[in-house]
């Protein structure tokens, strides 16, 4: 069976920038989905999120928007603004855990409204003809809780639900619920994705045989902290390339220039890197120390010479 790769969008992290950089330097993965649009206020898109979803932004690699809204006027204004620029697929994020959101009843915190889930999708379904997929936990308080959506959510023609096998209110801390997320294969007629720890070819392995019928996984944090993980799985090995920190050098150097050049003065791109940085680590042989030997690099010269240094003991 073949396999889809999709790369799970990370707010702050997975713009164009690092998807064209990460595109040309690894491949393996078949789908982006952007970091969901956000709104300076009431439908007026930020224009950074208008920049990350320009075609001219994105040739080569296949992208679908995200928006993460409890609103439906907002839905059909994202739906009608994305259309214009040419996509045909919207992803709705049901899955983002963080409080500041899901206290606003929005991502994972929507899970537990499947009224107001419902209204949402019959007027878009009703009023446009986007394709909407969805992007989901498997609840915020209890894994249960994604269970009483499936009923409206059969109700219509959705491309499929990509799930995220924790909890919001876990955040993510402690382990995946693989029998939660088996639990949802027999509950829904619709095509799921696998989502949630996805950190190396053998945990991506273990994930396949327990659900053999699924074919599309979704790679988040898992693909920043190594980026040769999606190109590995799709050659079925786990051997790194010989170049391996040659290859990485020359996707972070295109990366750092590119953000220095977006970003104003020495502390942004400093803070930039260092959140790369705290994923990038985990490659390495001892990712403390190499995370603090970034943190301590305190101008950009510094910074050059840490990462130097971290390349060249790989």
């Amino acid at each position: 069976m073949s396999i889809t790769l999709l790369s799970s969008p990370l707010q702050g992290f997975t713009d164009f920038r690092f998807r064209n950089a990460f595109n040309k330097y690894f491949g393996g993965i078949d789908t982006f989905y952007a970091p969901y649009i956000r709104f300076n206020n009431k439908l007026i898109i930020k224009n950074s999120y208008k920049t990350d979803l320009l075609p001219e932004n994105n040739t080569g690699l296949e992208l679908i928007p995200q928006i993460m809204t409890n609103d439906a006027e907002e839905f059909l204004f994202v739906v009608d603004y994305i259309q214009q620029l040419g996509y045909k697929e919207l992803n709705w994020n049901l899955g983002c855990p963080y409080p500041m959101v899901t206290k606003r009843g929005m991502g994972s915190g929507l899970i537990c409204e499947p009224e107001k889930i419902n209204h949402i999708l019959e007027r878009v379904h009703n009023e446009t003809d986007i394709t909407v997929s969805m992007k989901m936990r498997m609840g915020y308080d209890h894994p249960e809780e994604i269970l009483d959506t499936f009923p409206i959510l059969d109700r219509y023609p959705l491309k499929n639900i990509a799930i995220h096998a924790r909890i919001g209110k876990q955040l993510y801390k402690g382990g995946v619920n693989l029998d939660a997320f088996e639990r949802c294969i027999d509950s829904t007629k619709h095509k799921l994705y696998y989502n949630g720890d996805i950190t190396s070819v053998a945990k991506f392995k273990e994930m396949q045989e327990r659900f053999p019928n699924i074919d599309h996984f979704m790679i988040g944090r898992g693909l920043i902290a190594d980026p040769f993980l999606p190109s590995m799985i799709k050659n079925n090995t786990s051997e790194y390339p010989k170049n391996r920190w040659e290859m990485f050098s020359e996707f972070h150097d295109t990366i750092y220039k590119q953000y220095d050049d977006a970003l104003s003065g020495p502390t942004p791109i400093k803070m930039k890197m260092q959140g790369f940085w705290e994923y990038f680590s985990q490659s390495f042989s001892n990712p403390q120390k190499t995370f603090k030997k970034i943190k301590k690099a305190n101008n950009p010269k510094a910074y050059q010479q840490a990462v130097a240094e971290i390349l060249k003991n790989g």
